[in-house]
């Protein structure tokens, strides 16, 4: 935790899954101060007590922020003496984003440029923003959003001065606000069937850990303008069911095929196919640098890039596809799962 050493971090959108995890990484370590920016007051008092009443010793590194990324004279406000960002604050859920494009707009794409805006005027040293493997070939608002935000962050990092801005690109993050595993763990409580959208349906999943580290390495070994991608395993939606079904008693024959919702897919992207052909293998992440040319174009009617694409995608069809023992052992070491298997509330977060 060196490069945090007495810095001061502000999460946006921090109230949620991610902050959270976050704050139970950082909190006991040498960093000077963590930045709650939402724009719920409720969850804010509600993880202020928590973590007072958990971690009384350095809760009061925790400062609270009201306001919006939608809104730039409230991000201005948060920004005074920070050093890092991590932009977290989003529209996340697909046919929510479906419904209601504007409002992700708003959020994704105007709420990151009122961020970054606001980290360049302040002399912020580096914000990572997350993004998420819909941004890749993207069909749905959410993801077309999310591509968008990504591309405002490479536009704003080659004017960007001194502040550094890389985005981590990542799959679905299990248990996280809501995603589908604690809604499972309900059915199966409540004696329901499981219900899932299409048995086949592939995706990346990781744990909130996972998403940290992929954060905290870009942080590490990121440029400005990169695109950072962990090399995540996936799974069938089948396979990942019948997992919470053998670790919480649930009837994996009564699993209920619901279909497919608006604006999903059948598998998932991390990689395109044209970002592969320049992606820095760098062990467990590959890093996309940005392109930095400029418009003068003529000058590649010369000198042009004759690099052929030799990769193929890196998507959740052709990456390690865990069966259902590796997949229930992946879901089993979460601290959730744990804790909801030894009867331990979960505050909703």
């Amino acid at each position: 935790m060196s490069i945090f050493k007495d810095k001061v971090l502000l999460i946006t959108g921090g109230t949620g899954s991610f902050g959270n995890a976050v704050l139970r990484r950082f909190l006991d370590t040498d960093i000077k101060e963590i930045r709650i920016f939402s724009r719920d007051e409720k969850k804010q008092d509600d993880m202020r007590h928590e973590y007072q009443a958990k971690c009384p010793e350095v809760a009061h590194k925790i400062k609270f922020f009201i306001g919006d990324v939608r809104s730039l004279e409230s991000c201005r406000g948060a920004m005074t003496g920070v050093d890092y960002i991590f932009h977290a604050a989003a529209l996340k859920q697909v046919p929510s984003c479906e419904f209601f494009p504007m409002e992700a707009v708003r959020t994704n794409v105007i709420g990151t440029d009122n961020v970054l805006t606001a980290a360049i005027e302040s002399g912020v040293e580096s914000v990572i923003c997350l993004s998420t493997d819909k941004a890749a070939y993207p069909i749905n608002a959410m993801g077309i959003t999310k591509a968008i935000e990504e591309k405002v962050a490479v536009a704003k990092s080659r004017y960007s001065g001194k502040t550094r801005i890389c985005c981590t690109r990542y799959g679905n993050v299990m248990c996280s606000r809501g995603s589908v595993i604690p809604l499972w763990i309900e059915q199966i409580r409540q004696g329901n069937p499981i219900t899932i959208t299409e048995p086949s349906m592939t995706r990346f999943i990781m744990s909130l850990d996972e998403a940290v580290d992929l954060v905290i390495f870009a942080f590490e070994h990121g440029s400005n303008g990169d695109i950072l991608v962990q090399k995540a395993p996936a799974c069938t939606i089948q396979t990942q069911a019948e997992a919470v079904c053998e670790l919480f008693g649930g009837d994996k024959d009564t699993i209920k095929v619901i279909g497919i919702r608006h604006g999903e897919k059948l598998y998932e992207t991390l990689l395109t196919k044209e970002e592969c052909a320049k992606a820095i293998d760098m062990g467990n992440f590959y890093r996309v640098p940005a392109d930095n040319r400029d418009l003068n174009y003529d000058k590649f009617f010369v000198e042009g890039d004759v690099k052929r694409v030799t990769i193929d995608e890196f998507n959740s069809n052709n990456t390690q596809r865990l069966d259902l023992e590796e997949t229930k052992a992946k879901i089993a070491s979460l601290e959730y799962i744990q804790n909801e298997l030894n009867g331990i509330a979960n505050i909703a977060k």
